[in-house]
């Protein structure tokens, strides 16, 4: 249920040229709005940027991406993330960690995956999209503090845009459009598709 006045956000852990073109293709899918200016390898924005361009405008749900580019510890994109989840005026719906082969091991738990071909599992994901052979933990680069968010939900995927070509935009990235959908569903968000074609560059 949508908290009065809220805007309502799905958080993304990526944010290169791949996962940006198909974050803007799933938003358009769903009559929502990304973020692209939250692309950057690593983020670029602070999280007060990010939040005056999530409450700017008219669309929702807003997806917005942030990327630490193997930054250990605590990076730019997890500081922007943590100054969004933190604002009043935001309803985070829930998250998508994406995998990634980091210089520095960081991890987090997810409360499923899925992997590259759209099945839905236990396990964790790896870069590639298949599964891993941890249970309910994914590692990636910008996910140090989804643990401590208390997020409604976390779903992990491989690299976005990408997984051996299973999720490229050409395609419509379908394992993004359903790990979209699939917190847009858990969070009683109408996910129909509406079908807009409006430019989501802000």
């Amino acid at each position: 249920m949508n908290l009065v006045g809220k805007k309502r956000v799905i958080l993304i852990t990526d944010g290169d040229l791949y996962a940006l073109r198909a974050v803007e293709h799933v938003a358009r899918g769903i009559g929502g709005r990304c973020i692209s200016h939250s692309w950057g390898n690593p983020s670029r924005l602070t999280g007060q940027q990010l939040v005056s361009l999530i409450l700017k405008t008219p669309y929702d749900p807003v997806l917005v991406m942030f990327d630490d580019c193997g930054f250990r510890g605590e990076g730019p994109g997890e500081l922007a993330m943590r100054a969004v989840c933190g604002h009043p005026g935001i309803e985070v719906l829930g998250a998508i960690a994406v995998a990634s082969k980091t210089r520095y091991s960081e991890w987090t738990k997810v409360h499923f995956s899925i992997d590259r071909y759209g099945n839905f599992t236990e396990f964790g994901i790896d870069k590639s999209g298949l599964p891993d052979i941890e249970t309910g933990r994914i590692n990636g680069d910008t996910v140090y503090i989804l643990d401590e968010l208390n997020l409604p939900i976390v779903i992990g995927i491989g690299d976005i845009g990408k997984m051996a070509g299973h999720d490229a935009v050409e395609k419509g990235a379908p394992i993004t459009s359903l790990a979209v959908a699939t917190i847009l569903e858990r969070s009683g968000f109408n996910a129909g598709i509406k079908g807009k074609t409006e430019d989501t560059n802000q």
